[in-house]
């Protein structure tokens, strides 16, 4: 029992930094496409990328090492939703982390370079995109819970 505890506990905590990562992009993202620092951009990704795995180890920890079967959540349509949304968000994430790395080896090589306003407004409605998704996912996680 303690250790579902501490594995459950593991889970929320992933998921708090990966919330917190996403939330630290968007904030980034918000300065502008003129005044935005695209090292801590690309360091908050790697740090978003990160809590997504330890999101998944923990994740499948619980569903293969926790205290509830495996049947409640393989017949948990919640669950299934939680699932494809987590893959959703990870499949757009791919976008925005594409770009922050163009953008970071366009600087290196040109300290001038101006990321694109149309580029910047689209990552920005992406990672927008994914905090919704992230909401989603909860509600998701708490119907889940309850069967």
């Amino acid at each position: 029992m303690f250790g579902d505890a501490l594995l459950s506990y593991a889970h929320f905590l992933s998921i708090f930094f990966l919330a917190w990562f996403l939330g630290r992009q968007w904030l980034l993202l918000r300065a502008g496409h003129a005044a935005l620092d695209v090292e801590t951009l690309v360091r908050t990704d790697l740090g978003y990328f990160i809590s997504a795995g330890l999101v998944l180890l923990t994740g499948l920890g619980r569903l293969f090492l926790g205290v509830k079967p495996l049947a409640f959540y393989t017949h948990n349509s919640a669950f299934h939703a939680l699932i494809g949304l987590f893959v959703l968000v990870g499949l757009i994430s791919i976008i925005p982390t594409m770009s922050y790395q163009r953008w970071r080896r366009y600087r290196r090589e040109d300290e001038r370079f101006e990321i694109p306003a149309r580029e910047w407004r689209w990552m920005l409605a992406l990672v927008g995109i994914e905090l919704f998704g992230l909401a989603i996912m909860s509600l998701a996680a708490v119907l889940m819970a309850r069967g």
